[in-house]
């Protein structure tokens, strides 16, 4: 299968400069970096796709088996790399995506230059017997995912507000809201038992790219705690806290976003 079309894959800015790879979230597609892409293409070349079954992807490429863990994902993350022969890229994984790099990186770290985890979170709910706080208890997420299944829709409309934050500009919870409902249901289902039930702490060890955690200094869905935890556990990386409030940063903050971004890449070499 061609992975072009596959994941609708955007390569822009300039030829021959090194490779920025912009990996979104949950129920996004490309269009949310879109703030931070012409900031970046001028010093960069900037490849954006669409996960499987998100977006403008093919639909028929995702499978329920191979997708049913961050490992498919990661997978054609990987093989995104080998085929449009792209060089080590600096890959930039916001939210779920961050442990898509972390698992591509560790599996194929020569594909990497460097990773930038952007709001990340291994793990979402807590774990009492080691201390570990992911941000919600393991009655919260079940409730999440039973309202999910319920009324997707419903599901949508009332907790893009609470992931995006920013409650003074409440157009970015309805911009995030309507990607949420552009999502084919099932496949959505699917990918958010992904997000919030993996647990990926004891990869993180296993990362040697450079990598630099970028968490938001206010967010519902990754707390502070969650982004010490990741910079403690990969081995040489470096955490900043953004001016950026809420889980989407390169919607609510686009410039410090594409600033932060651009100085790590350059930093790469």
């Amino acid at each position: 299968m061609d992975v072009r079309s596959r994941n609708h894959v955007t390569v822009t800015g300039r030829a021959g400069a090194p490779v920025v790879m912009l990996a979104h979230g949950f129920g996004c597609d490309q269009h949310m970096w879109r703030r931070v892409v012409p900031a970046l293409e001028r010093d960069f070349t900037v490849v954006l796709f669409d996960h499987v079954g998100a977006g403008n992807s093919q639909l028929s490429a995702w499978s329920p088996e191979r997708h049913a863990s961050l490992d498919g994902y990661s997978d054609d993350v990987l093989e995104l790399c080998r085929k449009l022969a792209l060089g080590p890229v600096t890959f930039v994984g916001h939210s779920v995506s961050a442990m898509m790099g972390v698992l591509a990186a560790a599996r194929e770290p020569d594909a990497f230059a460097g990773l930038l985890l952007l709001a990340p979170s291994p793990c979402f709910i807590d774990d009492p017997e080691t201390g570990y706080r992911g941000g919600f208890s393991a009655e919260d997420i079940d409730e999440l995912l039973e309202s999910l299944d319920a009324n997707y829709l419903g599901w949508s409309g009332a907790m893009a507000p609470v992931i995006m934050g920013n409650p003074e500009r409440p157009e970015l919870g309805e911009e995030l809201a309507n990607s949420f409902c552009r999502t084919d249901p099932t496949i959505a289902r699917s990918f958010a038992r992904v997000t919030f039930l993996s647990d990926n702490r004891a990869d993180l060890a296993a990362v040697r790219v450079p990598t630099l955690i970028a968490q938001c200094s206010r967010d519902a869905i990754a707390p502070p705690e969650v982004g010490a935890f990741v910079h403690a556990r990969i081995p040489g990386s470096e955490l900043v806290t953004l001016n950026a409030t809420g889980h989407c940063p390169q919607l609510a903050a686009p410039e410090e976003t594409a600033d932060t971004i651009a100085a790590f890449a350059r930093a790469l070499g």
